[in-house]
């Protein structure tokens, strides 16, 4: 199972812990993989530096500058997970070119497409036991870093290995009639959620949360779960289908 954590639901050190414990739970049923990003984090600490922080179609301007923030970032918060998780290793997209990428639009600075996923080195690390834990960086063709966005990489790596992606995000699912938590839909096909955009009750803030789930698919991937990473207990009900909306071909 590929689980894709970061963004709100990741600004409590608790909460981190304790979704680090479920993650640990789940791998006792199941081999894992982690995917990470940490917007909060990385803001933080741009501001700590005085570095600017831009948004551009949806995705943060990266200089260079910036980019060495968003890997430090990402990698000092892969290791913190990764060490509450147990017999796991935080690395980044660069260690052993586990994400390659090319860059996006030049106009972004260094920010990546993911292109390739070091699929095997993944299996080599899960038939050893260990949890990989991965902070969403990946190489260019240079030899340097690429911010990439951290539901993507989760995507593709979902698709590089088969297997389904829990997206961990701070809402509980896809409502047809936000915001009444009676009306999540517990499953879409593609078909569904294309036509939920088209009709404007997947909306606002879901639609990238959608288009991930979707890529993920296009990808390989069997299935993606949007799900709460909010709350204690969920990711193990959304790996059984039982929380979140699982978005099927």
């Amino acid at each position: 199972m590929i689980v894709k954590y970061g963004g709100n639901a990741m600004k409590s050190p608790e909460l981190r812990r304790a979704v680090a414990g479920e993650i640990a739970a789940l791998r006792a049923e199941v081999p894992v993989v982690v995917v990470h990003g940490g917007g909060p984090v990385i803001e933080r600490e741009l501001a700590a530096r005085g570095v600017p922080s831009e948004f551009a179609q949806g995705l943060r301007v990266t200089s260079p500058e910036a980019m060495d923030v968003v890997e430090m970032a990402l990698t000092t918060l892969g290791k913190g997970l990764a060490q509450d998780i147990g017999w796991a290793l935080g690395l980044t997209g660069r260690d052993c070119g586990l994400l390659r990428a090319e860059v996006l639009d030049a106009q972004l600075g260094r920010v990546g497409r993911v292109t390739g996923v070091g699929a095997d080195v993944l299996r080599t690390l899960l038939g050893a036991g260990l949890t990989p834990v991965i902070g969403s960086v990946a190489v260019a063709p240079d030899g340097g870093a690429l911010n990439v966005n951290a539901d993507t990489a989760a995507g593709a790596v979902a698709g590089a290995l088969g297997q389904g992606v829990i997206f961990l995000t701070d809402v509980d699912g896809v409502y047809r009639q936000f915001p009444d938590p009676a009306s999540r839909a517990s499953q879409l096909t593609r078909a569904e959620v294309e036509g939920g955009i088209a009709q404007g009750w997947i909306g606002g803030g879901m639609i990238p949360k959608v288009r991930a789930a979707l890529d993920a698919l296009g990808r390989g991937a069997p299935f993606a779960v949007i799900a709460s990473g909010m709350e204690a207990g969920v990711l193990a009900r959304a790996a059984r289908g039982e929380a979140g909306t699982r978005v099927v071909p």
